[in-house]
């Protein structure tokens, strides 16, 4: 079945009749979850369920942000008061020990989204702590050693499609370089390629995830005019063939002030650059209208990618 190559938001913690209209007709690749939309156990496991029925697949793509600590959407649900520099900054005095740990909780997490009914956690957080990072991402990072971030972003990956859960990695091509936060401004990058191959690109290459999420920065020394989301040479000479992404790729959230322009132009622009999805987490319901209305079905590369991932899920 084609579907519009977007995945949406919602409101609250039920869905409006407006929502299951648009699950049902619309059609959009898949639905993010956020801390509005969890209340508790049983309630979440019923909208999750909800969502699917209204879509009539059980594969579904339901996708939560759930990296732990600062950013856990799933607070009321599964309290882990610990984030990825916890395990990045013990793996520097014990390898062992640190992957053993981090492997059992991933799979503690695993479990808990399963049963939930949710099958894509938009981890690892896969950029490169800098001094000058900005501490949106902050802890997010598991290290500023690159070759750490490396090893357990594979770890992470390896774990999670073991437990039938789908990672995306991100930021692509990398955020721990920028000192601003995407969410509220532009982050302009001015590093040179070879720097940034060197650091920055270096967790990425070869990653066998399915899914990656873009950085919405403008990294002047390679595109001067465009943020990565909007840049062609980003997207096919970088994240493509530099780094050698072979998944599909999705914009970061379009409602975020990084890109300029309204949620449609931004669609397009995604798009049209060379993301495969865009993502839209506000959960305005005539927005989620005026976006699906606005971008076309998915193409024959992301049908095809989406069913690898469907095989990852059985």
């Amino acid at each position: 079945m084609k579907k519009k190559a977007i995945i949406i938001s919602i409101k609250g913690t039920k869905l409006s009749s407006k929502e299951k209209l648009l699950l049902s007709k619309e059609k959009p690749w898949g639905l993010i979850l956020f801390k509005r939309n969890i209340k508790s156990f049983t309630q979440i496991k019923n909208l999750v369920k909800n969502i699917k029925k209204n879509t009539k697949d059980k594969n579904f793509p339901i996708l939560i942000d759930e990296e732990g600590s600062t950013v856990s959407r799933l607070g009321n649900v599964f309290k882990h008061n610990i984030d990825c520099y916890f395990f990045g900054n013990l793996y520097k005095y014990d390898k062992k020990i640190a992957l053993n740990l981090y492997k059992l909780y991933l799979r503690s997490l695993c479990k808990i989204l399963k049963k939930i009914g949710i099958n894509i956690n938009t981890i690892p957080v896969l950029d490169i702590l800098r001094n000058h990072t900005n501490k949106i991402i902050g802890r997010r990072s598991f290290s500023e050693k690159k070759e750490i971030v490396k090893k357990l972003g594979q770890v992470t990956i390896q774990e999670c499609n073991s437990q039938r859960i789908i990672n995306v990695i991100k930021h692509i091509p990398g955020h721990g370089c920028s000192s601003v936060d995407s969410h509220l401004s532009m982050p302009k990058v001015s590093l040179e390629k070879k720097i940034l191959n060197q650091i920055d690109f270096y967790p990425f290459k070869s990653s066998s995830a399915k899914l990656a999420m873009t950085a919405h920065i403008l990294y002047s020394k390679i595109d001067s005019k465009n943020v990565s989301t909007f840049s062609s040479k980003i997207i096919r000479e970088i994240i493509r063939k530099k780094i050698g992404f072979k998944g599909i790729l999705i914009s970061d959230d379009i409602s975020m002030k990084a890109l300029k322009y309204d949620l449609v132009t931004n669609a397009k622009k995604s798009l049209a650059a060379g993301c495969n999805l865009i993502l839209y987490c506000a959960g305005n319901i005539k927005d989620n209208y005026k976006l699906i209305n606005s971008v076309p079905y998915i193409d024959k590369f992301t049908l095809k990618k989406t069913s690898e991932i469907n095989k990852i899920l059985r």
